[in-house]
């Protein structure tokens, strides 16, 4: 890597702020970085710290690689593996710590990082990124980062690879640069290449994933993205914005901005967010400069709560200057609405932009399409059978846009809808006034 030598750090050569190394399996990334760390901090007393996104007990890091690297190098002498922590006679130091939950505090705290390592970090989450890397402040500190891909929508994938930083150090290895790949892999790897090509690239070839393994949308959200439907779909001032909502508080709501004409269904914003008020999620949709057609609730949305005293989310919302409307007056059935949404999802074209957050959560229609390539099935391990679709942080946005699916042929662009009044004008159809 660029600015190191043998002696490890080289004073006033070119070195970088972030080492990115991403590929697939048996490409002996984990273990060139430890070997690298452990040879520098002979020479220099370097802080180093190793992180993950989980790390529930010291067994979950990166502990015993460079334990075991310490006995293969011989470096007994220089470096004491003690429990939670390994020192250098010199003073080096390598902690380790886990960046999700009451972790973050403890990591916020932690002063004079020379180096940090991040493990498996294709699950670093966004929020544990903008934690981390300013907490990473000594002068000439690093970052090293090693990964094999899964999402090609996760943070870490976008952040380093699709638009790396301008001081970065990005390479991507698989088992092809590993002198000392065992036969005992080839063996594994070349029996997956004849059973399934696309998952040999993905595991061997460090290629990520575009929709989750089993996702329920696969096929759907894989033509949406190579038939560019996932694009810039602006905003169109003749038509109507309608929104339509799934619940939450403690977890997330989720409201996707839809307008339609005639066939086709644009999808022009998102926000997903918790803990707020419904007047909060009103008090943003105004924001937005356009004509508001109706609020989609579902069947919950009904109810009236002792909470709410004695009102309903319809109830609060046309108070606040909604129209808002039942998508049910039922809980609809699940499998019913993913056949409608995968029956919708040729006509729908979403908006690619990334839009500003203020504060949390989530805005723009990036999240809602990880939201639909990551909807999945439970499997039980009793009968390995798919079962129903998994609640996770993910299936917000689907819930919501399996409703839009129940009601996108009732959104209307103008105010009431009366077949009678339905006058067909004489006009040729051009290009770009719909399907």
């Amino acid at each position: 890597m660029e600015g190191y030598g043998v002696h490890g750090r080289i004073p006033g050569s070119r070195r970088r702020r972030y080492y990115v190394a991403y590929g697939g399996r048996g490409s002996a990334k984990s273990w060139t970085f430890a070997t690298a760390l452990l040879l520098q901090a002979l020479f220099d007393p370097l802080r180093v710290l190793c992180v993950r996104e989980i790390q529930r007990t010291i067994s979950d890091s990166v502990h015993r690689l460079l334990s075991d690297k310490i006995r293969e190098l011989g470096l007994e002498w220089f470096f004491t593996v003690q429990e939670t922590t390994i020192a250098g006679a010199n003073g080096a130091e390598f902690l380790f710590a886990g960046l999700r939950g009451i972790d973050a505090a403890k990591i916020k705290s932690i002063e004079g990082i020379d180096v940090v390592w991040c493990e498996e970090a294709q699950a670093i989450t966004k929020k544990s990124w903008e934690i981390l890397i300013p907490t990473i402040r000594a002068d000439d500190s690093e970052i090293w980062v090693t990964f094999n891909p899964d999402m090609d929508t996760d943070d870490t994938y976008q952040r380093f690879v699709v638009y790396p930083p301008e001081n970065a150090w990005v390479a991507r290895v698989t088992w092809k640069h590993n002198d000392w790949f065992p036969p005992v892999l080839e063996a594994e790897r070349l029996a997956l290449k004849r059973r399934d090509p696309a998952e040999h690239d993905h595991v061997w070839g460090g290629l990520p994933r575009t929709v989750v393994e089993g996702a329920i949308y696969s096929r759907e959200v894989t033509q949406l993205v190579e038939q560019r439907r996932f694009r810039q779909v602006p905003y169109d001032p003749s038509l109507k914005v309608h929104t339509v909502w799934d619940l939450g508080y403690n977890d997330e709501s989720a409201i996707i901005l839809v307008q339609r004409v005639i066939s086709e269904v644009r999808i022009i914003g998102y926000i997903e967010d918790s803990q707020r008020t419904l007047a909060e999620y009103v008090a943003e949709l105004n924001i937005w400069p356009v004509v508001w057609g109706k609020d989609w609730i579902p069947h919950d949305g009904g109810n009236r709560t002792i909470a709410a005293a004695g009102n309903s989310v319809i109830d609060i919302l046309k108070r606040l200057g909604r129209k808002a409307q039942l998508v049910s007056e039922t809980r609809p059935n699940v499998e019913h609405g993913i056949q409608l949404a995968r029956m919708m999802f040729p006509r729908i074209y979403m908006d690619d932009q990334d839009v500003p957050r203020n504060g949390t959560g989530y805005r723009g229609c990036r999240r809602l399409l990880d939201c639909l390539k990551r909807y999945r099935r439970a499997i039980p391990t009793t009968t390995e059978e798919p079962g129903s679709p998994v609640h996770d942080e993910y299936s917000h946005g689907a819930d919501a846009f399996r409703y839009m699916a129940m009601v996108v042929d009732q959104m209307r662009n103008d105010d009431e809808f009366n077949p009678r009044s339905i006058k067909v004008p004489v006009r040729r159809m051009t290009p770009g006034m719909g399907m």
